[in-house]
């Protein structure tokens, strides 16, 4: 079997197991994918502890959610290879907590390793290179170590859920107003909608909304959110660079709708049950898009070039993106809101929806 198949050893105790410990140590959007599964496998087995092993910056979140015991995080950064020679430090420390079942949501050396040190009584990995969603491919690896979930609810509950309140005052929110988040945080050229596009969505959002629009992110989006701000007039509520992992997941569980490039922010929303409407270039939708009936996927599928997954169109016009246009993005959106309000119950993560 190649390193990169999905492999099992399943529960077969008639008891449920007391600790399980999930691994992925991918980038934040992929940790964020996996909460909402990790959530119903805690409210299916309420009895056991489960535990999550990532990359050491992306443990804020995770250590923010209700839901985990223990978040142990693996230096390194980005190179696998330095994350390999720090693995050996929290070894000892995941040893001694005897767990039961391993949940390896990453399926590399470094996952792989842990695993076969811990020799849990069950077990199973992801698949890789499925064509399927990632978050599907969660729900798999789970169903592979022995537990089935019925249900998966898109939420991802907080334990400060105020926490992004403060900001939003500071920067002028009115509560008594609809919050639109939107996010040109796509990391290549090939997955950004132009910046006019999001300047004409809010100068043709229907008034009688009440609405107010706000950007957050990490400080490389300064630019793009001051030129926004500029053309805005105002209209924008700038909160790039002032939030941390979780005052952005808190801000965004406020907004009634995301509009959102391929991003960990729109991970984030679709998982938090919030209406998601993501606009997707180059990045793989089968893989990627947000899941469920409250969210709406804008992708290149459709195109002979589509889902290139390169930095640079190799024609030089990104018509995968270019072709939406902000009214056609408005209508879209509308529809969405409309949808969710209607809902008489919590969102699920099912199938995506795209067009």
């Amino acid at each position: 079997m190649f390193a990169s198949e999905a492999a099992a050893r399943p529960w077969q105790e008639t008891t449920p197991p007391s600790r399980v410990l999930a691994i992925r140590m991918q980038a934040f959007g992929d940790v964020v994918i996996t909460l909402p599964y990790l959530r119903a496998l805690q409210e299916m087995l309420p009895g056991s502890s489960i535990d999550l092993v990532t990359r050491q910056e992306d443990t804020v979140l995770p250590r923010a959610v209700r839901l985990f015991r223990h978040v142990d995080g693996v230096g390194g950064g980005r190179s696998e290879r330095r994350q390999l020679l720090r693995t050996p430090i929290i070894l000892p420390r995941l040893a001694s907590r005897r767990y039961d079942v391993v949940l390896d949501l990453q399926n590399n050396r470094i996952s792989r390793t842990i695993r076969r040190v811990l020799r849990p009584r069950a077990w199973a990995t992801f698949d890789r290179f499925s064509p399927e969603s990632a978050g599907e491919r969660t729900r798999q690896t789970i169903a592979r170590a022995g537990f089935g979930l019925a249900r998966v609810a898109a939420s991802l509950p907080l334990a400060d859920p105020a926490a992004g309140d403060g900001l939003l005052r500071s920067a002028g929110y009115d509560p008594s107003h609809q919050l639109v988040v939107l996010s040109p945080a796509g990391a290549f050229p090939t997955r950004n909608w132009p910046l006019d596009r999001y300047v004409r969505l809010v100068e043709r959002w229907p008034p009688g909304r009440c609405t107010q629009f706000a950007m957050l992110g990490l400080p490389a989006l300064a630019e793009k959110a001051a030129w926004l701000g500029d053309a805005l007039g105002g209209r924008l509520l700038n909160l790039v660079g002032r939030t941390g992992p979780v005052e952005a997941a808190a801000i965004v569980q406020r907004a009634a709708l995301v509009v959102t490039e391929d991003c960990g922010l729109m991970h984030v929303a679709w998982v938090s049950g919030v209406p998601t409407l993501a606009l997707f270039g180059s990045s793989r939708h089968d893989w990627s898009a947000p899941l469920g009936d409250h969210t709406l996927c804008l992708h290149s599928g459709d195109l002979e070039c589509g889902d290139c997954m390169q930095p640079a169109c190799r024609y030089g016009d990104v018509h995968c993106l270019t072709r939406w246009s902000a009214d056609e993005v408005v209508s879209r959106a509308l529809a969405l809101l409309d949808r969710a309000s209607t809902r008489s119950t919590p969102p699920t993560i099912t199938i995506s929806r795209c067009t």
